[in-house]
């Protein structure tokens, strides 16, 4: 399983805004630079950073790859920065939902890549049907970043390190 297989990536994108967009069908997720109305999650790149964008769902994991296990929709990386990034369009109760597939994709990551090179490493579940911030409870956060070595962000930016 080849997370980083040129096939699945788009980019690099230095836009200091872009979007990551998910039309919930049998296509994968993909970057949008233009068209903010199907933006599920708004990408800020101050730095103008070269950022790849990896489809995960639907092109490194089809639908019929490792039955019962989820995975997250992309993968935003840039030579020290790896964050997935899961989009929903949903009312709640979807957080959970995100954490199980977010905590899935990266033990997937965990089994077939090593990343210690990613100083920056986030897992982010985004919304676009909810408010553009949600509150994780700090217990969450923490438990999450001890298990995975991931931080934990349910919001609707992705704000990548500034220059």
């Amino acid at each position: 399983m080849d997370f980083f297989q040129a096939a699945c990536q788009s980019g690099p994108f230095t836009q200091q805004t872009f979007g990551v967009c998910d039309n919930q069908n049998s296509t994968p997720a993909y970057v949008d630079t233009e068209n903010q109305q199907n933006w599920v999650a708004t990408v800020e790149n101050p730095a103008q950073l070269a950022v790849t964008f990896t489809a995960i769902d639907k092109c490194v994991l089809q639908d019929s790859d490792e039955r019962g296990r989820g995975r997250c929709d992309g993968m935003l990386t840039t030579d020290n920065l790896l964050y997935l990034v899961e989009l929903k369009e949903q009312i709640p109760p979807w957080q959970s939902q995100a954490i199980e597939q977010l905590q899935s994709t990266i033990s997937f990551l965990q089994e077939h890549h090593d990343l210690s090179p990613y100083r920056h490493k986030k897992a982010f579940g985004c919304n676009k049907k909810r408010d553009a911030f949600t509150v994780i409870d700090h217990e969450i956060r923490r438990r999450f970043f001890d298990d995975y070595g991931f931080r934990l962000d349910l919001q609707g930016t992705i704000k990548l390190p500034g220059g």
